[in-house]
């Protein structure tokens, strides 16, 4: 069967990010400060979605030929799969509408998170809807096929082991590219784990599922490997919500990481309260470069009222300066746009930022995504039901103190006055461009905390080179982990049960 999957880059959507949601690019404004902010955000392409890697795996697999398009529709396919994300809901709709219309028998299939949380948005389209994980149609592709039911719920893959190795080769990964996380360049994407514990009522992370299920690290590492030695990828985004929820499975995949056969940057997302010290460390020696966190805000009024659970001021300080003393950049995000918010709370959130520091701060406008409790919580209070405005840049809300253009000048402020400042140079150089560290530039002496001293002469002097962790972390490296040099290949043997590529 001759498949197609078929995706859109229209609004600058980033499928991958906000569970799958997506998240739009900050649009710019008036003024150079805020072009030039806009011209950070534009200049990568980011990878396509995950879940395209895994389809197109699975449907090979299978023995289907598959192809992927972005913004066109190929002749001649016996199936059509769109992913749409919210941002482009309405395009994709218009795309599949012109599908029917020029092949009225064509076979559609939409997956996805709009499929789950928004099928009525397909009413009045000849298509399928997939409820549940679209990686389930590896097992139940023929069954899915075969009911008439415009709807079919597959629910979620409980055991994470038995996903396909990705296969990126139909979607041009030379070309991704993740500049705040990474120096080395394509990128891809990965992960150990899915779904979040926490009860954050505006997170669209749970919306299909609140809890967590892992993978083999076995697998982890040689989906890596996979990436590294058939892809070309120099660096890979690790893309669970909460890296690191299990810290065994955590420091088994640190070792593994540390045995692939070549180096690799590798980046995370989690919560400041789940990564102690000495696991930055270890995952520092092993190709760490980059952490994204949610700070959010620091109001925890606010925090508690949409059930975020706050983490102490002092230890977010902290996270982001033992960060910095690692050589590892942090990627902060933070919400404005609260219903009850006024410019002396935004002004806090801005001033805050500033007090951390991180190498990135992502100002975000408070967002309702369809599914989570957030936004039957503000429906009454949602001005704009234009989903393509949902890019995270846009206020959608009706506000108690403060018009949506107040809120949209507040977002603009808030990235040029925290980016333009000599205390952010300074602070970050070293991170923003790694050269610096090579000749001292932004190296701490002695980081918080530090471990005993290395007695090792034989390891080349490697970029943004980190402390040498303490026990318990030394018996990973008495196992053959990597210290800063290159490398080293496998001393052990793969297990059976890890699945190759064919």
């Amino acid at each position: 069967m001759r498949i197609i999957l078929c995706d859109s880059r229209k609004l600058d959507a980033s499928k991958d990010f906000a569970g799958g949601y997506g998240v739009g690019l900050f649009p710019g404004g008036p003024g150079l400060r805020a072009k030039v902010i806009r011209r950070f955000y534009t200049r990568d392409r980011r990878p396509t979605p995950l879940v395209w890697a895994y389809l197109a795996g699975a449907m090979k697999e299978l023995g289907h030929q598959v192809r992927y398009a972005v913004d066109r529709l190929p002749r001649g396919a016996d199936l059509y799969i769109f992913c749409p994300s919210l941002i482009t809901l309405a395009v994709e709709r218009q795309i599949i509408a012109r599908l029917l219309q020029r092949q009225p028998a064509a076979r559609v299939l939409v997956v996805g998170p709009m499929a789950s949380v928004m099928p009525s948005a397909f009413d009045g389209l000849d298509v399928t809807i997939v409820k549940g994980e679209p990686e389930q149609l590896r097992f139940k592709l023929d069954e899915v096929l075969d009911q008439p039911q415009a709807t079919v719920n597959l629910g979620i893959l409980d055991d994470l082991d038995r996903l396909p190795m990705p296969d990126w080769s139909p979607l041009r990964p030379q070309r991704f590219r993740i500049g705040y996380d990474f120096t080395r360049f394509p990128t891809g994407l990965i992960q150990a784990s899915r779904g979040c514990p926490l009860k954050c009522n505006y997170c669209p992370y749970i919306a299909l599922d609140n809890s967590v299920r892992f993978r083999d690290p076995a697998l982890v590492a040689e989906e890596m490997r996979l990436g590294i030695e058939r892809f070309g990828f120099r660096s890979m985004k690790f893309r669970d919500p909460l890296f690191g929820a299990n810290r065994k499975q955590l420091y088994e995949l640190a070792e593994r990481i540390g045995r692939l056969p070549r180096k690799i940057q590798f980046s995370i997302e989690t919560r400041i309260d789940a990564m102690r010290p000495e696991t930055l460390r270890l995952l520092r020696r092993v190709g760490l470069t980059s952490v994204t966190v949610g700070i959010e805000t620091p109001h925890d009024e606010t925090l508690a009222r949409y059930r975020r659970a706050p983490i102490e001021l002092d230890r977010q300080r902290q996270f982001i300066d033992t960060c910095r003393e690692l050589g590892i950049r942090t990627v902060a995000g933070f919400m404005i746009g609260f219903p009850e918010d006024t410019d002396a709370s935004i002004r806090r959130v801005l001033e805050y930022a500033k007090q951390v520091n991180p190498t990135f701060a992502n100002f975000n406008v408070v967002t309702p995504y369809p599914g989570t409790p957030f936004f039957q919580q503000m429906r009454d209070r949602i001005a704009d039901f234009d989903y393509s405005h949902y890019t995270v840049y846009t206020p959608v809300l009706r506000y108690d103190h403060l018009t949506a253009d107040r809120v949209g000048w507040w977002l603009r402020k808030c990235f040029e006055r925290y980016y333009f400042r000599w205390d952010y140079l300074r602070e970050n150089a070293a991170l923003l461009w790694p050269a610096l560290r090579r000749v001292g530039f932004g190296r701490a002496d002695q980081p918080s905390n530090p471990p005993a001293a290395s007695t090792r002469h034989d390891v080349p002097h490697a970029e943004a080179n980190p402390p040498r962790p303490t026990l318990p972390l030394k018996v990973l490296e008495d196992k053959g982990l990597r210290y800063d040099g290159p490398h080293r290949r496998p001393t052990i043997d793969r297990p059976s049960d890890v699945r190759r590529s064919h």
